[in-house]
């Protein structure tokens, strides 16, 4: 069994996946709109080149996700998406990345758990918690 968080974007689904590819150093593997699917039929004219399905691979992970239209759309809360690694620069410039142009909810720092954890919520609206597991 494999556990895959699904986003949902209020029309930024295709900018939110393109920044996540360049931080997290991933690859988007399907980035299909509504545009000639059946789907395509049940949604506004303005909203037929809006995300239907993405997904983007970071080593043994997928990240997928969604554009909902705006009647559909909530908020993300009581949730964050989790990234653990054991590299601290690494640890560093995600978490830098990640936060650029969002909010910083903790910073990314030393705790007695790990050699770095934050929480920011990213320009996009979606929250993330960093990781980096102590040295053995």
């Amino acid at each position: 069994m494999q556990l895959n968080p699904y986003l949902t974007f209020n029309g930024q689904c295709e900018a939110a996946f393109k920044f996540y590819e360049k931080c997290l150093g991933g690859k988007i593997e399907a980035m299909l709109t509504h545009e000639g699917t059946p789907a395509e039929q049940h949604v506004p004219s303005e909203w037929r080149k809006k995300i239907l399905h993405a997904r983007l691979t970071v080593g043994d992970e997928v990240l997928m996700g969604s554009d909902a239209p705006p009647e559909r759309y909530e908020q993300p809360q009581g949730f964050s998406v989790s990234l653990n690694n054991n590299d601290p620069a690494e640890a560093e410039r995600i978490f830098r990345a990640l936060s650029e142009n969002g909010r910083v909810q903790m910073p990314l720092q030393q705790t007695f758990w790990a050699s770095r954890f934050g929480m920011c919520v990213d320009r996009f609206g979606i929250p993330w918690m960093v990781n980096c597991e102590q040295a053995a």
